[in-house]
């Protein structure tokens, strides 16, 4: 289940405009409670992708519904959900939510939030042991009354009462979400001063806690008051003459900070962080006798630096170092050596090597997929949907992945300056083996294997089941290495040291999926990758022509782990490309 905020608890008043990302979030919950109650599997589906429609849309909702856009033309959204999502941006409310938050008895909402507790377990939780709430839980579980139930025993018990015991983590808020707050957030402040999003936001960390903005305002207290007046403003937690707090209605908290032009690249400085990059600066100018602090470099009491960020490096002996590398990992010594790498950027990709179709759970034709490729400027994209083993996603068997590549044969012949290479994303079963037999995976360009199945393996089965896989001659790259589902459901246990050094071995590569759900590999392990002489691709995994803007916080998370051009295999020309994948099988013979 995919909550916003947890679960949903807004604050709303007429007219407040309503998030892409609470939509989704309001149809997920939706899914979720309409599983539990045992609703008709076909419409729990078409929330979900709706909800995933909705979250990947270029512009809010509302902004499309303004412009006189018809939202049952898009993929997977039809008359009946169109109409339900004008509903919700025009009240705020979801009135089939509403209706199933009352009828659920206690707590299972929240239950679903638990590992290890889909909505059938929960269904049979309710009819079996008259478990409402989550005391109700831990009281089952202390007195073994789960063991009772099939299906549940003493690993789901132990795994159970960690999750409701452990404290919880301060709320995090994945990329993409902070970026739609952002964004709209200095759309409203534009016109006051200047407007940055400094904090881990700026530096394109996978999640973010809070968001840090500086206005470049001689009068703070006036940029508080007219923040004050933001529709998406919940609540004024403090209003100073410089500095003004809100909580949004999403639960995420803005500081808000008036800078004044002489002090703003140091404040930029100091406020993007990270802190252990902050005091290795500190160190540096302590070292010639000044002092860094959020106003300005000095030397006793004069401001030596202070107005852009690039005097304060410069005035350091430090070439520039972006965003997001600092992160105090190397990139002081790099600076001063002046080895700092030209990172890898959004320009530099040709192409998107992990795409699906509605030949399985994609929602348009291979050739729409093609054509929005085509149209953002790149040369080739990957087809690769799912393989047998995800029924549910109507997964290709042999025969309809032959007749696939046939239709994208046909597809090539037709198209200028641009190529659909022939893929698919094959299951890795449990033991290693892959989901399609050897003579249907020598017929294709490109193999990226997944693991979509028995997570809960232990470390030393599940790294050699992967290792397994990467040493079949037909994988190319391993797709989301960790599994990790942000903020629902953790990585995987497994050894990834041997995972690089067998794909390094194999001549394998390994993936950075952009989806902003996923982001994985992250930025400590894609740079491990690099440091291993691993290639990595940054794809978008998209399922629907605007996933491909996803592609963006693939690259930070790329430029993150200090990956350059040479490291990323999908900046390459196709003729380049090619050459690297019948090098990788050439390597494994």
């Amino acid at each position: 289940m995919r909550y916003f905020v947890g679960k949903i608890r807004l604050l709303w008043v007429v007219d407040m405009p309503v998030q892409n990302a609470e939509i989704a979030a309001m149809f997920d919950q939706a899914a979720e409670l309409l599983e539990i109650g045992g609703e008709n599997q076909f419409r729990v589906r078409a929330y979900r992708r709706a909800a995933r429609v909705i979250e990947g849309l270029p512009k809010a909702a509302g902004s499309l519904l303004k412009s006189g856009r018809d939202l049952s033309e898009l993929p997977g959204i039809g008359k009946d959900l169109a109409g339900k999502i004008a509903d919700i941006v025009k009240t705020g409310h979801f009135g089939l939510l509403d209706t199933l938050k009352r009828k659920l008895p206690g707590e299972l909402g929240e239950m679903a939030a638990l590992p290890g507790l889909g909505p059938k377990r929960i269904k049979l939780l309710y009819d079996k042991l008259k478990v409402r709430t989550l005391n109700d839980l831990r009281q089952a579980i202390k007195t073994e009354r789960l063991r009772e139930l099939r299906g549940f025993g003493p690993a789901i018990e132990k795994k159970l009462l960690g999750a409701l015991e452990k404290p919880q983590p301060a709320r995090r808020f994945k990329l993409s979400v902070a970026e739609a707050e952002a964004e709209a957030l200095v759309g409203f402040l534009r016109g006051s001063g200047r407007v940055v999003v400094a904090g881990s936001y700026r530096r394109r960390r996978d999640t973010v806690g809070d968001l840090d903005v500086l206005v470049t305002a001689k009068d703070g207290a006036a940029v508080g008051d007219s923040l004050a007046k933001y529709e998406n403003v919940a609540q004024v937690i403090a209003h100073g003459p410089t500095r003004t707090t809100v909580m949004l209605r999403s639960g995420l908290q803005v500081d808000v900070r008036a800078v004044p032009e002489e002090s703003y690249g140091a404040a930029l400085l100091y406020f993007t962080g990270s802190k252990a990059h902050n005091i290795a600066l500190r160190g540096l100018a302590n070292q010639h006798g000044w002092k860094l602090n959020e106003y300005g470099l000095f030397s006793g009491k004069r401001r030596i630096a202070g107005a852009t960020e690039e005097d304060v490096y410069e005035k350091l002996k430090l070439a520039y170092i972006v965003p997001e590398l600092r992160e105090d990992r190397g990139e002081i010594a790099a600076a001063q050596a002046g080895k700092l790498p030209r990172l890898v950027k959004l320009s530099d990709v040709r192409g998107d090597l992990h795409v699906h179709s509605d030949w399985t759970d994609g929602t348009v034709t291979i050739a729409e997929m093609a054509a929005a490729a085509q149209a953002r400027g790149y040369e080739y994209i990957a087809l690769t949907d799912h393989s047998r083993r995800v029924a549910m996603t109507h997964g290709l068997d042999p025969a309809r992945l032959a007749r696939q590549i046939r239709e994208i044969d046909r597809l090539n012949e037709g198209l200028k300056n641009f190529t659909i290479l022939k893929g698919i994303e094959v299951d890795i079963l449990r033991d290693g083996s892959l989901d399609l037999p050897e003579s249907s995976l020598a017929k294709l360009d490109i193999v990226v294997a997944a693991v979509h199945s028995h997570f809960d393996l232990p470390r030393q089965a599940q790294t050699e089941r992967v290792v397994r896989a990467l040493e079949n001659r037909h994988v190319s790259i391993l797709a989301h290495p960790t599994g990790r589902l942000i903020g629902e459901r953790e990585p995987y246990d497994i050894d990834m040291d041997r995972v690089i050094s067998t794909a390094r071995k194999a001549g394998c590569y390994l993936e950075i999926n952009a989806e902003p759900d996923r982001l994985d590999l992250h930025d400590l392990h894609a740079r491990a990758a690099k440091l291993a002489g691993v290639k990595l691709a940054v794809s978008t995994d998209a399922h629907s022509v605007d996933a491909y803007q996803c592609m963006r916080f693939g690259i930070d998370q790329a430029r993150r782990a200090w990956l350059t051009v040479n490291d990323v295999l999908n900046t390459r020309p196709l003729a380049e490309l090619r050459k690297l994948l019948k090098r990788r099988a050439s390597v494994r013979g």
